[in-house]
């Protein structure tokens, strides 16, 4: 979140984002207040720290290993006993794992699967001048060519996201008349609104909010739970990494809500952005231009024929555009074909209204960024919220915009790449979650090896409140 200057440290664009999607630190000089003296702290461009004294001598400072549990220097996003140091999060991690397979008989190999988001497809599909589906077929083959097992696709979980967040929408708007905090439901799939409410605002807000699984940590619960028994594969012989557009999706996977104590592993083992694929794609000397296409593997894949396939509605998932349609034809008869949406103040905040004879039914709403999320939570704590849903995002734009995604070119604006980004995403085909099959029969029998509340739990996850920790240096949102 720090913006390229000079002088004192400071940070920027915190009416954007609330999260630390961009890199935190650049060269700089800090000044830092020792009693009465002040000294100051030189940081290089190798990110060595050197403490400049008034006499102009440089004494450098020892590195500190900053781990998952330290993310933000502040109170702390996640509560772990383990202490998870940031390159167990990094594409550096995933070569380490597909070095090591090679080293050893294939019994003491690891199954890697990599399971990748649309939103990232996207990014580099605009990056490389291809289409999406392209990208896929392109990126299964080069994954596969350094040793992955299999390669999947979260838009499938998305779709056990989607029908999950319908269920509970209904299910929150039957009790909204005894439960004032059923509604408005709020969206849970961003990690960086997520560890906000969290850490800001607590008990207060957190009943308010979702509490499905994001896809990644859907496609976990399959990879780890539903695959490893079909394969026959013990879940902690499984690496399962996933490739997502915003930084903050390595501390969701690191929570420990998501770690199967049973078999002391993670879900999601790694985490990489779009960005990280692309530093794997030039370190291997290969442009995804020049692989060759492979075919797609289906069992959790968004798929038709050769083509994968998009949710409809906003490019960070779709929830509003389903949960409103769903919900409008369930409780209210109406079959919705196009969703009419009203900009409020800003590109980054818009509604959408059911209204039948003068009488408002339903009202929905999109709040990205961290400005429209903090007047959406005042809104809350006054009690003046007229949303039954909303749609929360901490980048602007939405996840399609997150700061994992791959930077514009020199000749480019942030904009422009933007732009094409949107076009390569909305380029492919919509999927309706509902009719999906292959989702319905694999639920089905999910739940029958589970069991329905085992099901449940492992489609759906909870929420803490962090207390606040003053020492040290703390971030005030």
């Amino acid at each position: 979140m720090a913006s390229h200057f000079s002088g004192v440290l400071q940070l920027t664009d915190l009416d954007d984002f609330i999260t630390p999607s961009q890199e935190c630190v650049k060269p700089v000089k800090v000044e830092k207040k020792q009693g009465r003296s002040v000294a100051k702290i030189q940081i290089e461009d190798d990110g060595s720290y050197f403490q400049v004294h008034q006499d102009g001598q440089k004494e450098k400072l020892e590195k500190a290993k900053i781990t998952l549990n330290d993310c933000l220097a502040c109170s702390g996003c996640i509560t772990s006993a383990e202490s998870v140091l940031i390159i167990q999060q990094s594409h550096e991690e995933l070569f380490r794992v597909l070095r090591h397979n090679k080293q050893v008989s294939s019994s003491e190999q690891k199954v890697v699967v990599v399971s990748v988001s649309p939103q990232s497809r996207a990014s580099l599909a605009a990056h490389y001048g291809l289409k999406s589906s392209e990208v896929a077929h392109r990126l299964t083959r080069f994954l596969k060519n350094l040793g992955v097992h299999h390669v999947f696709e979260t838009g499938f979980s998305r779709s056990f996201s989607l029908l999950e967040s319908q269920k509970e929408f209904l299910e929150r708007f039957s009790r909204k008349e005894v439960d004032k905090k059923a509604l408005p439901m709020l969206a849970s799939a961003c990690p960086g609104w997520i560890c906000y409410a969290e850490k800001t605002h607590g008990e207060f807000v957190l009943p308010y909010i979702s509490t499905t699984r994001s896809p990644q940590q859907i496609m976990g619960s399959l990879v780890k739970g539903y695959f490893a028994s079909q394969e026959g594969i013990l879940p902690q012989n499984i690496y399962h990494v996933t490739v997502m557009p915003c930084y903050d999706k390595k501390l969701e996977a690191s929570r420990p809500d998501f770690y199967l104590s049973e078999f002391e592993t993670r879900e999601v083992d790694c985490v990489i952005t779009s960005g990280e694929v692309l530093k794997m794609l030039k370190e291997e000397n290969v442009s995804l231009r020049d692989v060759e296409l492979a075919p797609l593997d289906t069992m959790f894949s968004n798929v038709c024929g050769e083509e994968l396939l998009r949710h409809a509605g906003s490019g960070s998932g779709g929830y509003l555009h389903h949960i409103y349609k769903h919900a409008a034809k369930q409780l209210f008869g109406v079959e919705v074909d196009e969703l009419t949406y009203k900009t409020v103040k800003n590109k980054d905040f818009q509604e959408v209204t059911l209204e039948k004879d003068g009488q408002v039914l339903l009202r929905f709403a999109a709040a990205y960024g961290f400005r429209n999320i903090q007047n959406l939570v005042q809104k809350l704590k006054r009690g003046k919220s007229p949303y039954h849903f909303v749609e929360v995002m901490a980048c602007p734009s939405g996840c399609l915009n997150g700061g994992g995604q791959l930077k514009p070119s020199s000749d480019q604006s942030n904009k422009e790449l933007l732009q094409q980004v949107e076009e390569s995403y909305n380029g492919e085909r919509t999927a309706v979650p509902e009719e999906d099959s292959r989702v319905a029969e694999l639920y089905q029998r999910w739940v029958e090896s589970v069991g329905e509340e085992k099901a449940r739990q492992l489609l759906h996850t909870q929420y803490h409140a962090i207390e606040k920790n003053n020492s040290g240096l703390t971030i005030k949102w």
